[in-house]
């Protein structure tokens, strides 16, 4: 592995899975990239891409560390919400055996692969975009980062696993803080929590994300395997159990007035007026 790789070094295409494309370099580093700009709004679809895109690298003996990356203004903005309430896309299908399969199904499975992978994260990481942004091992930030677990705004419960991963990285009172106020933490501050690892310039983030998987990928690929097993095997499990509550309680507010007044605001840019209801 050359010392002064590059992004731009032989990169060759192994695999489209929806509108998540893969690269592979010779660096045994892949580029796992999001295309849905500018917003990278996420839904089941898109989620089941990168389960079936990690899923194939776990198989390919040259991928050794991948980078998580989008195109486009933000990193992801979560789910789209119509002044109605309702999604912009699906987060339930059906498998080919005929049973449901839910979005935190597909979530318990992008937790559940092997190899490590760390976040290039660009504008926004908002909501269920945050829960993407804390399943890579590590989250390199530029400036304009916004990092935003907003459910309560929006008069809902969180999701994603944040229950496990967000207290994980950022500790419990911390993670309460976020959750409870929905602020926005920008990339200098999510480096102070401990929710980045790193903070680089907007236009060298895709860099200093690739060099840092490079360097993962310089380590014995057995043994960083073993580790993180050792170290993140649990979450899969933890995360399941999170998703059944946090999903029973998203589908308990969603029929309360404060959703509906939360998502109107929201799509309507002024301050909610909730009333407990």
């Amino acid at each position: 592995m050359s010392s002064n790789s590059t992004v731009d070094s032989t990169l060759d295409e192994f695999g489209q899975y929806g509108d998540v494309s893969v690269k592979l370099s010779d660096d045994h580093v892949a580029i796992v990239e999001i295309h849905r700009p500018p917003n990278n709004f996420f839904d089941l679809e898109l989620i089941d891409g990168l389960v079936a895109a990690f899923g194939d690298l776990d198989e390919e003996d040259g991928c050794r560390a991948s980078v998580l990356c989008s195109e486009g203004k933000n990193f992801c903005a979560g789910a789209q919400f119509g002044s109605d309430g309702r999604r912009g896309g699906e987060i339930t299908a059906t498998n080919a055996d005929g049973s449901p399969r839910h979005l935190y199904d597909a979530a318990f499975d992008l937790f559940s692969k092997q190899k490590p992978v760390v976040g290039a994260i660009q504008g926004a990481a908002v909501g269920g975009g945050l829960g993407v942004a804390c399943f890579p091992d590590f989250r390199i930030a530029a400036p304009e980062a916004r990092f935003t677990a907003n459910f309560a705004r929006l008069g809902f419960h969180h999701g994603f696993g944040l229950t496990v991963t967000l207290p994980m990285l950022v500790g419990n009172q911390q993670a309460l803080d976020l959750l409870y106020t929905g602020r926005r933490v920008k990339g200098d501050e999510a480096v102070e929590l401990g929710l980045a690892d790193k903070l680089v310039p907007l236009d060298e983030l895709r860099q200093a994300a690739y060099d840092f998987a490079c360097e993962i990928a310089g380590s014995a690929p057995l043994a960083v395997e073993s580790i993180r097993n050792t170290m993140r095997g649990h979450l899969a499990d933890a995360i399941r159990v999170a998703t059944d509550n946090e999903k029973a309680e998203q589908d308990r507010l969603r029929t309360t007035n404060d959703w509906r007044e939360g998502v109107n605001a929201m799509n309507e840019r002024r301050t909610p007026n909730f009333t407990r209801s």
